[in-house]
């Protein structure tokens, strides 16, 4: 993997750049669509890569692991050959997902057991065979395993876990430099920044991962329910040590304000379910700000969903998009994650452009005040 720089803006630390990995390149900044189980849920690949423009899909090692399970992926040939995605992937550790399930695991030193939440069989994940996993999985970027604790939390356990994660890191990166592709295509480890929302352990977790000189570094933790001024602060704290030659990701964020601001301070890649997940529940994204499309007061609108010149977002109506979600249509759920993911492109787009030509921080502030308005 090899990262470019090809411009900062003037008035932040927001930059563009581009992503070069064996199964194309990436222009950051970038969203990552969700493909948790390999597949956008309600959304065909053809229309990530020709309507979207979708140039990178995140897979989910936990939920492939438990299904279909890494036999079935190695016999197809890994996930691209599995799903047909020909585009990059990046592969989590599966490190969120097992924290989720609070109350179905035990951490140790050696790993994490907890039981499949579809079946309740008994599994073990440690640094060493969820990279195993992830080789098999295929991913262009792959993470390390990490753990992540709940907001709030007190400082004595946010230390313990990332000094934690620490351990694993090296034992993922041990892992990793001892085996290698499966498929004939590059992979690329990315270790994970933690800490929780304390400044000093966020300072000395991201000194750690910047010395282990990888290519590209992500930011974990965040986005669990802190006031959003926290996560900037930590962010920004994280950007200020981890190398700007690297890809840095912050990873599970967010919504467009999130997102943009964090732009702003020097992030270039972000992956998260609102788009679909709001989308399937009613909530458009807009240049002109938030929609609840269930609203009565859609009920007679014949407008576009939106001018982003695709044929969903100016070939629906609102007033026809929330007859279908309220029908129980699955035509609506598909038009809705469609229409979401567009926008996020068409952000992420217009960001790398005013990026490019210096004057992005303005853009960025004028776009905030509209994700403020609902409609």
């Amino acid at each position: 993997m090899q990262f470019t720089i090809q411009s900062v803006d003037k008035n932040s630390k927001g930059r563009s750049g581009i992503i070069e990995t064996d199964h194309g390149e990436i222009e950051t900044p970038v969203f990552m669509p969700i493909g948790t189980t390999g597949g956008v849920k309600a959304v065909h690949f053809r229309e990530l890569e020709e309507t979207i423009g979708a140039q990178i899909i995140l897979g989910n090692t936990y939920h492939l692991f438990i299904r279909p399970g890494m036999e079935v992926i190695w016999e197809a040939g890994g996930l691209h050959a599995f799903s047909g995605w020909k585009k990059p992937i990046l592969t989590d550790s599966g490190g969120y997902q097992v924290f989720s399930l609070s109350d179905r695991r035990k951490i140790t030193e050696d790993g994490v057991k907890f039981h499949s939440h579809i079946d309740g069989a008994k599994h073990l994940f440690t640094p060493e065979n969820v990279i195993d996993a992830q080789r098999i999985i295929g991913g262009d970027i792959i993470m390390a395993f990490d753990e992540c604790v709940a907001y709030p939390c007190e400082h004595r356990q946010a230390k313990k876990s990332a000094e934690l994660t620490h351990r694993w890191l090296l034992r993922c990166i041990e892992r990793f430099n001892e085996t290698t592709t499966l498929y004939g295509h590059s992979q690329t480890l990315f270790p994970i920044v933690q800490g929780s929302t304390f400044k000093d352990l966020r300072i000395q977790s991201a000194e750690f991962v910047a010395e282990q000189n990888l290519d590209g570094n992500a930011i974990g933790g965040l986005s669990v329910g802190e006031p959003a001024e926290e996560m900037y602060e930590m962010a920004e704290a994280v950007c200020n040590i981890l190398p700007e030659e690297k890809p840095r990701y912050l990873m599970g964020v967010g919504m467009p304000d999130n997102i943009l601001e964090s732009v702003a301070l020097g992030i270039d890649m972000f992956d998260c379910v609102i788009p679909t997940r709001n989308g399937r529940n009613g909530m458009l994204f807009t240049k002109e700000g938030i929609i609840n499309i269930r609203n009565k007061k859609w009920e007679k609108d014949f407008s576009p969903l939106d001018n982003l010149n695709n044929f969903v977002s100016s070939g629906y109506s609102k007033a026809f998009l929330r007859h279908m979600l309220l029908s129980n249509e699955i035509l609506g759920l598909q038009v809705a994650s469609v229409h979401n993911l567009c926008f996020y492109h068409w952000m992420m787009k217009e960001a790398r452009k005013k990026i490019l030509e210096g004057n992005f921080a303005e853009w960025k502030n004028k776009m905030i005040k509209k994700f403020m308005t609902r409609l």
